[in-house]
């Protein structure tokens, strides 16, 4: 999607509302399932989310925020994550943010030019 002024915004909001169903269709089946079965689950959200984020890069915190919230909801929602912040919970669960993967993707291609 594209916007009049080329903003990725309206685009972020889009997918960020894809990836927001799709967890939430996930989660309620679920939650009573161990945490190392919940993790893999993320993978199934995170494409959503990440396909060809280096052509829309986000670049407002607005939007950044936006698509982040999309892994910081899923993660809080796993049994006994709920009180830890969302640094805590990414350093539990040895996953980086939907930024830091961004940004490594955005350098692993500019290695690649």
């Amino acid at each position: 999607m594209v916007s009049h002024d080329l903003s990725p915004t309206l685009h972020v909001s889009n997918i960020v509302a894809k990836a927001h169903k799709r967890s939430a269709a996930i989660v309620p089946s679920l939650v009573e399932m161990l945490t190392y079965l919940f993790v893999p689950t993320l993978h199934n959200i995170r494409p959503i989310v990440q396909h060809d984020s280096v052509v829309w890069s986000p670049y407002t915190v607005k939007d950044i925020d936006n698509i982040e919230s999309v892994q910081r909801r899923f993660t809080k929602r796993l049994p006994g994550f709920g009180a830890l912040t969302y640094a805590e919970r990414l350093r539990r669960l040895d996953i980086p943010s939907l930024e830091l993967r961004r940004l490594r993707a955005d350098q692993f291609l500019g290695d690649r030019l």
